[in-house]
């Protein structure tokens, strides 16, 4: 049986990690500097042009912050070396961290329809804004759905659900920001409903996205098992061995970004101890270049041809 042996992993491997771990902490830190000047100046402008809808925004430019310092100490907390009470390592950090940020979106979700609400049900609560606002709101639209493209870019590049999460985070206060400019654009026009109208439909939208990450990370931090195409690359890989008869009990978890494979390979009984180990190394050698395994665990069993076990 194989032991987790992370140390041991190849360059590719290990390369691959590093990677992820140096485009997260940069694509965060440039998100940190975009959204402490955002949301700063949206609530400058909002002050002094009356605008409450500008000020909001700028409330919810703030908790893409704390999305952002969360994604910062997942990040660095991820990629620390397994140790005594983690052998596994500490990906996990990274499902917890989606799980946050899933939550987050859900109570802005939440506060964003019940604003809406509130403002169709009394509008008077809707107040007249200066031309200064739609100017900040669209600089602010336009800067965030920047940050959430090259947010995503990174992501799908590294291959991190984390930064997804956090990247359509930053999507959502896009969202926010273009319900902000519309309903400016409906003040200014005489139409003031059309601000709690598209407030509740960006609300709505915001708490599905908060709904679907935190569904997913709750997920993986169950131990949900692979998507049927990396089990099917799995077995593809296992069925190409010619050294085992068989195998079976296939099991898969996520860590991180990762997964955990385990599987009981099938070999005839009169091998040796040597021979039966060598074919689960080279099992576990061929399956861990898939750069989406993390580590292998094999366990042998006799198969006798004559006899089901």
């Amino acid at each position: 049986m194989n032991k987790p042996n992370f140390p041991n992993q190849g360059r590719h491997e290990f390369e691959l990690q590093q990677e992820k771990f140096k485009a997260a902490k940069k694509s965060t830190l440039i998100s940190v500097a975009v959204n402490t000047v955002l949301s700063i100046w949206q609530i400058i402008v909002g002050i002094f042009s009356h605008s409450s809808g500008l000020i909001a925004d700028g409330i919810h430019t703030l908790s893409d912050l704390i999305a952002d310092f969360v994604v910062l100490i997942a990040n660095k907390k991820s990629h620390k070396k397994p140790d005594e009470d983690h052998p596994y390592g500490h990906f996990r950090y990274e499902n917890g961290a989606s799980l946050i940020l899933g939550i987050i979106l859900l109570i802005v979700g939440v506060g964003m329809v019940w604003s809406a609400i509130q403002k169709m049900l009394h509008p008077e609560l809707i107040q007249e804004v200066h031309t200064i606002a739609l100017v900040a709101a669209l600089t602010a639209l336009v800067a965030k759905e920047g940050l959430f493209r090259y947010m995503l870019h990174v992501a799908n590049k590294v291959n991190s659900s984390m930064l997804v999460a956090n990247a359509w985070h930053a999507r959502s206060d896009a969202a926010s920001s273009l319900v902000v400019a519309i309903g400016i654009i409906g003040s200014l026009c005489g139409f003031r409903i059309f601000d709690p109208i598209a407030a509740l439909i960006v609300g709505t939208f915001v708490f599905r996205m908060g709904y679907k990450f935190t569904y997913q990370s709750m997920q993986d931090l169950m131990d949900k098992g692979a998507d049927e195409e990396t089990l099917q690359e799995i077995r593809v890989v296992l069925d190409s061995i010619e050294e085992i008869s068989g195998y079976h009990d296939l099991k898969t978890r996520k860590s991180g970004d990762f997964y955990l494979v385990d599987v009981h390979l099938e070999l005839i009984g009169s091998m040796t101890i040597f021979e039966g180990h060598d074919i689960a190394v080279n099992v576990r050698k061929k399956l861990m270049e898939n750069p989406q395994i993390l580590n292998v665990m094999t366990h042998l069993d006799p198969y006798d041809k004559d006899c089901l076990h």
